[in-house]
């Protein structure tokens, strides 16, 4: 395929699909060695692709905010026509994102046949359900014939003040800093989250086998961490929440020997790091294409159940009212798979 200037990826939805679309980003820029690769994101999950060396620009469209109407849809499209991209992937299946494609007026426009968009599209591939987002996402490339081999894992980029940031943290915490485990307890979604007892019990069991325990988190996620350092004893683990930026987050993590988390974002943060996860899914199934990538990493989940899945994000309640795809995971489960990680660690 003949060199290109410019290059735009969209990916608006949320933080851990931006982190899955950066394996994309990052085999553009192999084979496309002397192009300016732009990423347009939503606010809230720019700091991921910040120092990216793969990423020439990262343009924020807030889409849920005053500017994500179609007046705002049309500006920003006017902006980005001044750069003449020369074609732009879109890996996220919505409407909005193939017409920001469209009347940015970029000539060569690929994304998948399930977009809702996909009639603005000059070339369309194939939605594989069946393979990791990953794969799904890199798939689009093959549009113009590039092939990448095996799995690439994604990979974000902490800069000196993130370093500072977690150097601060932890050296407050002192002595609870050495064998670091991380626990990521929040999730937008309920039915996604093990039981914040749960959690806590994890805790106790991963300090009592000699371990100290960061919970990690966002703002939305300081309450509840809050709850689950009460439980165990605010003295006894380090509250991380809310406390760093997201790639502060990702710093954090990388420090830790593992993290457990539910199936959100954290989770492939930590592959992004390359700290090995365990995973508690609950609600959703690994086979959608959303379980961390890392070689190491590990699911728990409750098989055999006929609700399960019960949607393709989880919800607000469990539909009939069991929560069992939860409540039948236990800490002691969740620690025996997490020391299996930790002796590969």
């Amino acid at each position: 395929m003949r060199p290109m200037k410019r290059i735009l990826v969209i990916q608006t939805a949320f933080i851990g699909d931006v982190i899955l679309t950066l394996p994309l980003v990052q085999v553009l820029k192999d084979f496309f060695a002397g192009s300016a690769i732009d990423f347009v994101v939503v606010p809230r999950s720019a700091e991921v692709c910040f120092n990216h060396p793969a990423i020439s620009r990262v343009i924020q469209f807030d889409k849920a905010g005053s500017a994500g109407g179609i007046g705002g849809l049309w500006r920003i499209a006017k902006e980005l026509r001044k750069n003449e991209y020369e074609l732009a992937i879109v890996p996220h299946r919505s409407l909005r994102s193939a017409v920001l494609a469209f009347l940015a007026r970029i000539p060569l426009r690929v994304g998948f046949d399930t977009s809702t968009g996909r009639f603005l599209f000059t070339s369309t591939v194939h939605y594989d359900s069946d393979i990791h987002e990953i794969e799904r996402n890199l798939s689009l490339l093959r549009a113009y014939g590039i092939e990448t081999p095996g799995r690439i894992l994604p990979r974000v980029y902490p800069g000196p003040a993130e370093r500072s940031a977690v150097d601060v943290l932890l050296e407050s915490a002192g002595n609870q800093s050495a064998n670091l485990i991380g626990i990521a307890p929040g999730t937008v979604w309920n039915t996604k989250r093990w039981l914040k007892d749960r959690f806590a019990s994890l805790a106790e069991l991963f300090l009592a086998e000699g371990n100290s325990v960061v919970l990690v988190g966002g703002g939305d996620d300081a309450e509840l961490c809050a709850e689950i350092a009460g439980l165990v004893g605010p003295e006894r683990v380090i509250n991380a929440a809310g406390r760093l930026s997201l790639l502060g987050s990702a710093e954090l993590l990388r420090r830790c020997r593992l993290l457990v988390s539910n199936d959100s974002a954290p989770m492939h943060l930590a592959v992004a790091v390359g700290t090995p996860v365990v995973a508690i899914f609950g609600a959703t199934v690994p086979e959608f294409g959303f379980a961390p990538a890392g070689p190491r990493d590990e699911v728990v989940e409750v098989r055999g159940l006929s609700c399960r899945p019960c949607s393709s994000h989880g919800g607000k309640e469990c539909p009939i009212k069991t929560f069992e795809c939860m409540l039948n995971i236990s800490p002691e489960r969740v620690l025996a798979k997490a020391k299996i990680v930790l002796k590969s660690v």
